[in-house]
């Protein structure tokens, strides 16, 4: 018991640093592709961002305040909580204002800013990054190496290097391209805990409907 106290009281000034607002190293954008999304859950819940009228490719998942190792999430913060309307103005790059509320209470809470920045900056994120058309004009589901889609972001995005982002997979599909970018949206690379390749040669990439 003795020594359970004092492991207590030694880990608490590393835990009261974690999970402040505002304090953190750089971000990762999180840009997902909605139709492999909807082709692996969306439909089942009858997301309305999987309805064909959207026409949805890569979305805003998030903008993650990150550590080098690790990140905060759920920071206590003075600010605000966005209205109904703002997290509804977010669908048009985020699908769904669930999503952005979401994003907010996880990650915008540790940004230290408000929710209208916070927000603002998310999308200034969103449109610093080309997202690479040629995804928009499959036809069909095809089969392709993970590292096709990591090749593509790079080729569009000249100032984007191969440690500045990362490919993931789930459920033997594309899931995401995380993106690291200084506080100042500026390309970064990103830490080890961040860039791990999805290695897999044959995920699934469904087209848009």
């Amino acid at each position: 018991m003795r020594w359970m106290l004092v492991w207590m009281f030694l880990t608490l000034p590393a835990q009261a640093e974690q999970n402040v607002a505002g304090e953190f190293d750089y971000y990762v954008m999180a840009l997902s592709w909605s139709p492999n999304w909807c082709a692996r859950e969306g439909d089942a819940r009858g997301s309305d961002q999987c309805d064909a009228r959207h026409n949805y490719g890569w979305i805003l998942h998030g903008l993650w305040p990150q550590y080098h190792r690790g990140y905060p999430e759920f920071c206590q913060t003075i600010a605000r909580p966005p209205t109904r309307r703002m997290t509804s103005e977010m669908t048009d790059i985020m699908g769904s204002a669930g999503l952005a509320w979401h994003q907010w209470r996880k990650h915008g809470s540790c940004s230290g800013l408000d929710a209208p920045a916070y927000f603002d900056l998310s999308r200034k994120a969103y449109e610093t990054i080309v997202r690479p058309e040629v995804f928009r004009r499959l036809e069909k589901t095809v089969k392709l190496p993970a590292k096709v889609v990591e090749e593509a972001f790079l080729k569009e995005n000249p100032l984007l290097e191969p440690d500045m982002i990362t490919i993931t997979c789930r459920d033997s599909h594309i899931q995401e391209t995380r993106i690291c970018l200084s506080k100042n949206l500026k390309p970064v690379p990103c830490g080890q805990d961040v860039v791990r390749d999805c290695t897999q040669q044959d995920a699934l990439f469904a087209p848009i409907r």
